[in-house]
């Protein structure tokens, strides 16, 4: 991996983790291309590619955390003070409960397609055909969602259910996270921007829990010596300022946007992929 990879990928990350295009879908793009680009195998993979797939999500994580640290902090002292109280009538604190139930969902969903998932980051024609199912869903979620007189403007039990099972579907990628999520919300009645919010916190716990568990499992620590670091922290960087850049105009888009411009792009894009990939 070269500086210019890194970056590149750092840009890819943090435009796609939080826009409804599948951040996994055009990692999983990018590094095919290059690939491709440099005739190397699209099947081989390097710890350091896997690590360095771990750290621009990590920097994605951070800027989540910065952007919402105020609704971080109001969650968690709304939760203290209700365990305290025994009352949890407080609308924060069923949020932050929401956000452990749909947080359990996606992982009793996620695990079991876990191996196939990572099958599919060698086949980019699958992820392309996914990413055009993404591109579909987007555009019903806002056909629906126009339908919807009344929206809810607070995330309830079942819909906190409903979104955690569509985030443990966006395991596979080209299912867009946030694309998912967001569009579940849509379907369940709420508006965008709450939806989009609450996509956005319940991907902190996930994002940190892979990024926390999954090194151990999957990274030979005795490589990392070999590591290209000033490019993995470059990528890291980058993806951690484009992501946070890209959550501040995401959510005053939407404010005032459908996210019907993201479904027609997923959809070009996943057709596009999906021809490329199946000819090459």
């Amino acid at each position: 991996m070269n500086f210019i990879q890194a970056v590149l990928m750092g840009i890819v990350q943090g435009l796609s983790e939080f826009l409804p295009i599948s951040s996994s879908a055009h990692l999983v793009f990018t590094s095919n291309f290059y690939k491709v680009l440099a005739n190397v195998p699209m099947h081989q993979e390097s710890t350091q590619e896997v690590f360095f797939d771990i750290m621009v999500h990590l920097g994605t994580l951070v800027a989540v955390l910065i952007f919402f640290r105020k609704d971080v902090m109001k969650i968690f002292a709304a939760m203290w003070h209700a365990i305290k109280t025994r009352n949890w009538s407080d609308s924060e604190a069923k949020l932050g409960l929401y956000i452990i139930l749909g947080t359990f969902i996606t992982v009793c969903f996620a695990y079991p397609i876990n191996e196939f998932a990572a099958f599919l980051v060698f086949k980019p024609a699958i992820v392309g055909i996914l990413l055009f199912l993404t591109g579909i869903v987007l555009l019903l979620s806002e056909y629906y969602s126009k339908r919807v007189s009344v929206k809810k403007e607070r995330v309830d039990l079942k819909t906190s259910v409903l979104i955690g099972f569509a985030q443990g579907l966006a395991a596979l990628p080209g299912f867009s996270r946030s694309g998912w999520t967001i569009a579940t919300g849509l379907f369940s009645g709420l508006d965008r921007v709450t939806a989009a919010r609450y996509s956005f916190l319940l991907s902190i716990p996930i994002i940190l829990g892979s990024s926390m568990v999954y090194p151990f499992i999957k990274i030979d620590f005795h490589e990392a010596v070999t590591y290209n670091w000033h490019a993995i922290l470059a990528g890291t960087l980058v993806s951690g300022l484009v992501g946070y850049l890209c959550i501040k105009y995401f959510m005053k888009f939407l404010s005032k946007f459908s996210l019907a411009i993201f479904g027609y792009y997923c959809i070009i894009a996943g057709i596009f992929t999906a021809i490329f990939f199946t000819l090459y």
